[in-house]
């Protein structure tokens, strides 16, 4: 599998990440062990977690996520074939949003004991918290950096604004920068499912159109429209990988050839036309 620089690290990764939100979810530990030999030994290296996985879960504490992929790679012997990435920041039951320095502290400890592994690859704020100036946080990581408690820091889910304003402070106080940062076709399937509602917006005249391309597109590679989707992604400038989660080696399978999939230039323009 062809592999690719992660933003702006020395991370060498797969242009997919396999989705650690499942584990400990819809996924339970066997399973979860079964989908990650899968994905990785096709040829695939990176996962993504976090710390809140899968909280959401009556009964669960958050945690899940990890404490499986660290007893998969335990239990497998090959921490240095996989891209470990995770998340800090997310309410684990403090009531709030935290990247404070004392919070960063605590919470990498917890989750390397989880992971079952001295360092992570890619540490990422998951949320923004706006109580905690971004001095503090990425104060906080370099002294992760110095320590070799993880590799590289990034972000997630921080508009361009909140990006914008880290990389500044970032630049000005000599911090480390961020290193990173379709069933519905018609009205009549949105009521099929609780979340129809959450993709009715997008069922739009662009949204159809987008659908008509991906189907156009999947007839000619004899492929899933999520497989062109996927591979039409990975194919955009500035995109390195990514992230899909799966519950079933046959999704595991689907990602594996999304991964894979060469669309043409020409396929390219017609799905960036439907888009615009």
């Amino acid at each position: 599998m062809q592999k690719r620089r992660l933003g702006q690290t020395d991370l060498s990764i797969a242009p997919l990440v396999l989705g650690g939100n499942v584990f400990g979810w819809t996924a339970d530990e066997k399973t979860s062990f079964e989908l990650l030999d899968r994905f990785v030994g096709a040829g695939l290296n990176a996962v993504d977690t976090a710390d809140s996985y899968s909280r959401w879960v009556p009964g669960n504490k958050g945690g899940e996520s990890e404490t499986i992929i660290g007893k998969w790679m335990k239990s497998r012997g090959n921490r240095d074939q996989v891209v470990v990435i995770t998340k800090v920041g997310s309410d684990m039951g403090q009531g709030k949003k935290d990247l404070s320095a004392a919070y960063i502290e605590k919470a990498i400890d917890a989750s390397l004991k989880r992971l079952q592994t001295d360092v992570v690859d890619l540490y990422l704020s998951h949320w923004p918290d706006s109580a905690t100036p971004y001095e503090e946080t990425l104060g906080a990581y370099q002294k992760l950096l110095a320590k070799g408690k993880i590799r590289y820091a990034g972000a997630s889910n921080l508009d361009a604004g909140q990006l914008r304003a880290a990389l500044d402070v970032a630049s000005l106080r000599g911090l480390p920068r961020y290193a990173v940062s379709g069933k519905y076709r018609s009205e009549d399937d949105l009521g099929k499912s609780a979340r129809g509602d959450g993709v009715k917006a997008y069922l739009d005249a662009r949204g159809m159109r987008i659908l008509t391309a991906l189907d156009a597109v999947s007839a000619r590679h004899s492929a899933k429209q999520a497989e062109v989707a996927l591979a039409w992604v990975m194919a955009r400038p500035g995109v390195t990988a990514p992230i899909a989660s799966a519950t079933t080696l046959d999704q595991v399978d689907s990602l594996v050839r999304a991964a894979s999939l060469k669309i043409s230039a020409d396929d390219m323009a017609a799905l960036d036309k439907a888009s615009a």
